[in-house]
Order: structure tokens, then sequence, then C-alpha cells
């Protein structure tokens, strides 16, 4: 996914930022045999709840531990074996995410990228659960073309990432 351009692997998530808008956008969610329209408007759910809406406020969480510097909650919401592939093909890691997020504390200026790319590139986001699996996928709400993918896994009473793909911007 095009965002703004890393000069090194240690970029945060690309797919972090367009959560930020979560609250300007409707999401439609998918469970196994139904189909639920939810407005984003409302308030943040519970993170440990097996739900949709859960797994989109631990990913607008993971967005603000990127930005904000916060590594402890993202070592503790990555799988150890999280991967993520750009739409360069590179592959990058739970450790990646981890010294980006660290570089980012006490620092505004991820903060104004992720800003200034988000009002660039609209998303809307949908998510499919299946038992102890989510997957929140990002596209464009014109052409409706995915942007990115995100695989969570529900473990121990929380959603953990496992594994992120992302698509070139067009």
């Amino acid at each position: 996914m095009a965002i703004p351009p890393a000069e090194k692997t240690d970029m945060p998530h690309p797919m972090r930022f367009p959560n930020a808008l979560l609250s300007l956008c409707a999401v439609f969610v998918m469970a196994p045999g139904a189909s639920i329209a939810a407005n984003a408007t409302a308030a943040k759910a519970d993170e440990t709840a097996k739900t949709a809406a859960a797994v989109m406020t631990v990913d607008q969480h993971w967005l603000e531990a990127e930005v904000g510097g916060d590594p402890a909650w993202l070592a503790a919401m990555l799988m150890p074996d999280y991967r993520t592939v750009g739409a360069d093909g590179k592959v990058g890691d739970k450790a990646a995410i981890l010294r980006s997020a660290t570089k980012n504390r006490g620092s505004d200026k991820m903060r104004k990228q992720v800003n200034a790319w988000q009002k660039a590139h609209p998303t809307r986001l949908s998510v499919v659960l299946h038992g102890d699996v989510a997957i929140l996928s990002f596209s464009d709400p014109e052409t409706a073309r995915i942007l990115s993918s995100d695989t969570f896994i529900y473990q121990d009473g929380r959603w953990h990432a496992l594994y992120s793909q992302h698509a070139k911007i067009e």
C-alpha cells in the first residue's frame, strides 16, 4: 500500500492510517450467515469482545500505538510471528513495527504524515469473522478495490494481529 514513502523498513504498518477515519465511515460487517451494517460513529467497542467492532477498535488502538509510540501495547497485540507484506512485496515483521513505534514516541512527525495520508486516501472498512479469526479489509470507497487486509486471531481473551497484506494504490 502506498503511504508516506518509507525511507526504511521501520515504517509503521501502512493501513493503520485510514482507521483514524473510522468515525467518518460507514462500516460493513460480515459474519458467517449474516451481513450487518454498522455505524462507526458509535463509541469504541470493548477490545476483548469477539465482535467486528472490537476488531476495528483494536486496529484503531494499533494506529494510535504506532504513531504515539507505545511499543509495549504493540508487543502484546502482535503475534510473535506477525508478518506484513507491502505492496512492493517486501516482508516486515513485529520487530520493525516495535522499532518504528519507539522512534515515534514524543514526536508528532508521524502523526502529521498519517493525518495527511488519511485525508488523501479515504477508506471503507469491512470485517469477516469466522470463529477465532477475523479479517479486516480496507477498500477504496469509490472503486471497492481492496487496499489492505489484516488477519487477527482471538487468543487468551484478546485479538492479536498475525498477518497483513497491502496492495498498490494507483
